[in-house]
């Protein structure tokens, strides 16, 4: 569910096995898992001890801001009301920032390190091999941290969640949306590593099914409308991955697609909702639950990051922008939930 990196120095970790998770999220709805970590007579570990967690996030937008208050209602809900402390950074999307507030972390010795997106995960496991670091919204960890021999286990101080949707589904989405298509753009910024291993791994989908594909790449936001404008002029259809500098200037990207009548398949809802048509997403609430559950037992039952399997989302919901759909002429099937705009 991950902005630019102007410099990916970080050689660092892993992609992954689905796991069920999702549960016990206690404002999404759902119910307890029944795991460790939701046993009631573990929550008497943590009543005296307080455990300072630093939150670095790399930029603020609603998918990313979803994750982080998911995180901090399930540790806080875990752990018990006064037990976390929480030290919550934004770095306004820069990768360098992201160094700073994990270096920070790591000189105050917290307890954990929560990393929400790609860069701030590169920044806290190049900040620290000791500190745990639990880490959320990464679509590829082997992508992010450079990991060879990938087994699902970083066997460091790393571990987390990922919010990689199914790509293979995704480009079935333009198949079954859009069946007069014949040449599809990938729009991302070539500085996320995770932005870059989607546009990979989906162009082989593409391919299969018989588009003509072209990756139309920015390495920040001073670029997305010259790049965009070619995309548009040059493809039938745009696709982009769940891409942080796409998703911080969704609304510029729409102000050139839609004129131009040209439909964006995204990656995930907030792209979807700034500027696209339809996209198979998560919810990043539940992703950031998840990631508390594993935080806990980090903190109180004594998991090793490292032994941890990333956990991935079991639950995909197809989705549409209503207004879009009509501006494009396009009907949409059953299946699909619509998107409400805010």
């Amino acid at each position: 569910m991950k902005n630019s990196t102007k410099k990916i120095t970080a050689a660092i970790a892993v992609s992954a096995i689905a796991l069920g998770m999702m549960a016990g999220c206690g404002n999404s709805g759902s119910t307890s898992s029944g795991s460790s970590t939701a046993a009631s007579t573990e929550g008497s570990k943590a009543a005296d001890k307080v455990y300072n967690v630093g939150i670095c996030q790399l930029v603020q937008h609603p998918a990313l801001d979803a994750a982080t208050k998911g995180f901090k209602d399930k540790l806080t809900e875990l752990a018990g009301e006064g037990n976390i402390k929480f030290d919550e950074q934004n770095a306004q999307g820069d990768s360098p920032t992201c160094a700073t507030i994990c270096n920070q972390f790591v000189a105050s010795k917290y307890d954990l390190i929560m990393a929400n997106a790609t860069p701030a995960l590169q920044a806290a496991s190049t900040a620290t091999a000791d500190i745990p670091v639990i880490a959320t919204s990464i679509t590829d960890y082997a992508s992010a941290l450079d990991a060879k021999d990938w087994t699902g286990k970083t066997g460091t101080n790393v571990t987390g969640t990922s919010d990689l949707a199914p790509l293979a589904e995704q480009a079935q989405i333009v198949k079954e949306l859009l069946p007069d298509t014949k040449k599809i753009g990938i729009l991302y910024c070539s500085a996320e590593a995770n932005s870059k291993y989607q546009a990979t791994e989906i162009t082989k989908s593409f391919n299969e099914l018989g588009y003509e594909v072209k990756e139309y790449t920015f390495t920040d936001s001073n670029d997305v409308a010259q790049v965009t404008t070619s995309a548009c002029s040059e493809m039938d259809a745009i696709y982009i991955p769940t891409d942080n500098v796409a998703a911080t200037n969704a609304e510029l990207i729409d102000s050139i697609a839609a004129p131009a009548k040209k439909p964006i398949v995204a990656g995930e809802e907030s792209i979807c909702k700034g500027c696209g048509l339809a996209t198979l997403s998560i919810s990043y609430y539940d992703l950031g639950c998840t990631t508390g559950e594993m935080a806990y037992d980090i903190l109180v039952n004594g998991k090793k990051p490292g032994e941890m399997e990333i956990k991935y989302s079991p639950k995909f919901t197809k989705e549409y922008m209503a207004d879009r759909a009509k501006a494009l002429g396009i009907t949409i099937p059953d299946g699909y939930e619509e998107i409400k705009a805010e």
